[in-house]
Formats: C-alpha cells, sequence, structure tokens
C-alpha cells in the first residue's frame, strides 16, 4: 500500500480550479489532495480534491461561494469516527472546523453549549465535572458534537435527541446561512436527522439535569469498563449496521457465521460481529467489499436487509466484487 493517500479520483479538473479560486483567500488553510482517509477512525482511503480547514463562519461562507460556482459537493468531516473514505478519494471538498475555533464549552445552570468540534467523550467529562447529568453515556462515543447531532448518535440508552434543545446550523447553498434550528426542526429518528450533506452543525445547546459528580464519574467509569471489555479497539468506525426493530445487528452477524470473517485487509470484528477491523496500511475498499458482503449474507440467511451505519463516501457502486464465501 502507498505511503501517502492516492489523489481524488474522478474529480473534475475545471471544477476544482474554479473552487480553488474562490478559496485563495484562505491560504494555507486550502490542500489539495488533501488527506481524508487518515483523517478517519478507519486510517484506510484516499484524499480529498480540496481539503479545507475552517477558523470561522466567514470560511464556511467562502466553501458554500466555492462548492455553488464549482458544483463540487461539499463532506463535512468531525472526528471521522463514522466515515469510510474510498481508497480513489472524494472528488470533492472535504471541511475540517479547526478544533481551537470550534471546541468551546459553555455550562449557564443546566444548559450546555459545545463547539460542533468538542469530542462527546469530554462533553460528557465536563458535564459530569460541572454537576450536571444526562450525557455520561457519551464517553464511549468517539464522534463530535456536530456530527453526533447530524446522525442522533447515542448509546447505553440515550440518545442526542433526549438532551438537545437547539443547534446552530450553516446552510451550504446560502452565502449567509447560519440559522437556530430546535428541536422540531430537526426531524429526530434512531441514527437519522433533518441534517444533510448541505449543511454543517456549528455549536449546539444541551438541556441537562442537576446531579451527583461522584456518581457520574462512577457511570463514567463503567460505561468505559463495558466498551473495553465488549468492543475492539483498533481501526474502525464502532458499529456498521443499525440495529434492525427488535433485532441486534450483532447477534444477526454472528448467527450467520460471520464473526472472523476476512476480506483481504478488513475482517469482522471476532470480539464484536457489528465491528470491521482495518489492518494497518489497509484497503478502505477491502472494508467497503466486506460490508457489502456481510450485508447480503445476513439478508441470505435471515431475510433482513442490514442498513450502514457508516457513511461511505467516493464509492461509484453498490454491489460487491468479492463472490460470496458461505
Amino acid at each position: 500500500m502507498p505511503e501517502f493517500p492516492a489523489p481524488a479520483a474522478g474529480a473534475d479538473r475545471s471544477a476544482v480550479e474554479v473552487a480553488a479560486k474562490h478559496l485563495a483567500p484562505l491560504g494555507e488553510q486550502v490542500q489539495r489532495n488533501g488527506p481524508l482517509g487518515v483523517l478517519t477512525t478507519y486510517r484506510v482511503g484516499g484524499a480529498a480534491a480540496l481539503l479545507v480547514t475552517a477558523r470561522d463562519v466567514s470560511d464556511l461562507a467562502a466553501v458554500a461561494s466555492a462548492s455553488r460556482a464549482s458544483g463540487l459537493p461539499v463532506l463535512t468531516v468531525g472526528k471521522g469516527s463514522n466515515l469510510l473514505v474510498s481508497d480513489a478519494g472524494f472528488p470533492g471538498i472535504a471541511l475540517i472546523l479547526e478544533p481551537d475555533a470550534f471546541s468551546g464549552i459553555e455550562i449557564h445552570g443546566t444548559t450546555v453549549r459545545a463547539g460542533a468540534a468538542v469530542a462527546l467523550p469530554v462533553l460528557a467529562r465536563q458535564s459530569v465535572e460541572a454537576g450536571l447529568t444526562g450525557m455520561e453515556w457519551a464517553v464511549g462515543v468517539p464522534g463530535s458534537v456536530g456530527g453526533a447531532v447530524r446522525m442522533n448518535a447515542g448509546g447505553h440508552g440515550s440518545d442526542i435527541a433526549h438532551h438537545l434543545i437547539r443547534a446552530t446550523v450553516f446552510d451550504l447553498r446560502k452565502q449567509d446561512g447560519a440559522s437556530q434550528w430546535r428541536i422540531a426542526d430537526l426531524d429526530y429518528s434512531y441514527r437519522h436527522s433533518a441534517v444533510t450533506p448541505q449543511h454543517v452543525v456549528i455549536e449546539a445547546s444541551f438541556g441537562l439535569a442537576n446531579g451527583d459528580p461522584g456518581a457520574g464519574k462512577e457511570t463514567i467509569r463503567e460505561i468505559v469498563r463495558w466498551r473495553r471489555d465488549h468492543q475492539p479497539g483498533g481501526q474502525n468506525a464502532g458499529s456498521v449496521f443499525t440495529n434492525p426493530p427488535g433485532s441486534s445487528a450483532g447477534a444477526l452477524i454472528d448467527s450467520a457465521g460471520l464473526k472472523g470473517r476476512r476480506w483481504r485487509s478488513a475482517e469482522v470484528s471476532t470480539k464484536h460481529a457489528n465491528f470491521i477491523q482495518a489492518d494497518q496500511g489497509g484497503s478502505a475498499d477491502d472494508v467497503r467489499e466486506l460490508i457489502l458482503l456481510v450485508r447480503r449474507e445476513v439478508e441470505r440467511r435471515h431475510g433482513i436487509s442490514l442498513q450502514p451505519e457508516v457513511r461511505m463516501i467516493g464509492f461509484e457502486v453498490d454491489q460487491p466484487r468479492v463472490e460470496d464465501q458461505a
């Protein structure tokens, strides 16, 4: 495998030049063929045609202008914990929110306001330290506030929808696109919201309750212990599939005999069947092939079509190229 990510394949060169011209005032905040796969927790995959680091809302406006003028899509990258970027890369504009600019946390009574780049475990621990309860579950989710708001992230019996009051969201289709979204605007359901790829979450406010810091810290320790005992470390993006109604994706994959199934540089975890591990220096395309193989095999054996929770970026086809090996 190459030491550095491959350049984004399929990018329209003229469109990239148009976008780059609009983004020129941002200087070194813009990279051509910027490494993208290595920014994900899979740590495999290619580059973005343009990789932009935004330091403020005016930078988001510049990205919006570049996208509208060029027609290039925009991918907002949080902690990269729910993304699989193809080896060919992403032929558009990948957007990163600079942590120093978008990682503030303010606590007023039982309301916590957090920037979109705040890591969920940090939010969980700081809210507990402040004597609040409600976000302890988030200590085990390795994503960002922005990504969590978008996908209604959750775990251990709770999720973002239980606590969110409002979010500030930038619409990339507009030059001055920042607006306040309340919980009803987000249209939350299981791992779903009204936030689309055309939207960038800037910050969010959560309504928590007064709690005992000691009890909160113990809950956090228990969650961390449980995840360490039941979920693998290494290069993965957490749960690959959402749980079907009344069932568990991991249990379905396990009962289909797929634990430990390997395709080249990717393997279904032997510790938790709903995790797929990527080898160091491996291939994102191998991970994708294994995801599709697992999905097809579970449907064949159980009649249930598993829905991916992982966002797969830059892949052109929806069918695996490998043969079933059941």
